[in-house]
């Protein structure tokens, strides 16, 4: 079953987990992959074989020396440029495919169980639970990208880290859930980042606005300690310098203007 040609179904799934897991766990004994080879038919080997061989796509890992798998087919590349020319589409895609091979008729309940109100219906329930899953995506894309710690700091607990947007999710549609527009950044530094208070130059390190280098014990301490650092790139999905350029100009110049 494992020797039959791939559907383009299954290499979306197959690029969808591979978004979503650290490099160091594209093996057939990681539970996903498992699960994911017993619901399109294929044996774990041959699902980790896929994974790596779309990581042979990924131009941060060649750059890093790791090669994969060399064998990756036209319908890998298609699917790879797919993804990259809609990630939301591709997303959401993925989703529903996985949800009809398990004929899942509750997992929108999962999606809304935290949210405190009674009941959704119709197009408002279905756009909740888009919003869910595209967030989900793109901070597992994102945190595992980064090995799951914050790119500045090191610091490893998941419940203090956010999937950072560098152009804002309200003002660039079509890279919303690209993980190149992200950066994993504990929960200070991303506000700091989100409202304009600091951004990276052209060779990704620290860069503060004005209103952050006062010479308070606090600021020295959390942000001046930290200026002209560089951040910890990821080991795939390099941040975009075009969206970090849009956000030093942007974004960053905005708040100094207030």
């Amino acid at each position: 079953m494992s020797r039959k040609d791939w559907t383009p179904e299954q290499v979306k799934l197959a690029f969808h987990l591979y978004c979503q897991l650290p490099y160091g766990r594209l093996h057939q004994r990681n539970p996903e992959i498992i699960a994911l080879a017993n619901l399109i038919g294929r044996t774990p080997s041959a699902v980790a074989m896929k994974l790596v061989n779309l990581a042979s796509l990924d131009p941060v890992i060649l750059a890093s020396g790791r090669r994969g798998f060399s064998n990756t087919s036209k319908l890998d590349r298609e699917i790879w440029d797919q993804f990259h020319a809609d990630w939301e589409g591709l997303v959401l895609e993925s989703n529903r495919i996985q949800a009809a091979l398990e004929g899942d008729t509750t997992s929108d309940v999962e999606w809304l169980a935290d949210i405190p109100t009674d009941d959704f219906t119709g197009e408002t329930r279905t756009q909740i639970v888009q919003q869910r899953i595209k967030q989900s995506f793109f901070r597992r894309a994102v945190l595992s990208s980064y090995g799951n710690r914050c790119c500045i700091t090191g610091l490893s607990e998941p419940r203090l880290l956010i999937a950072s947007h560098i152009v804002p999710w309200s003002q660039d549609k079509a890279n919303r859930l690209n993980p190149s527009n992200g950066l994993c950044l504990s929960a200070l530094y991303d506000r700091a980042f989100e409202q304009g208070l600091m951004t990276f130059d052209e060779d990704w390190r620290v860069v503060l606005s004005p209103q952050l280098q006062k010479p308070e014990p606090a600021m020295k301490h959390v942000f001046l300690s930290i200026e002209g650092q560089q951040i910890e790139l990821p080991e795939r999905f390099s941040p975009d310098p075009k969206l970090m350029q849009q956000h030093r100009e942007t974004v960053l110049i905005s708040q100094c203007t207030k």
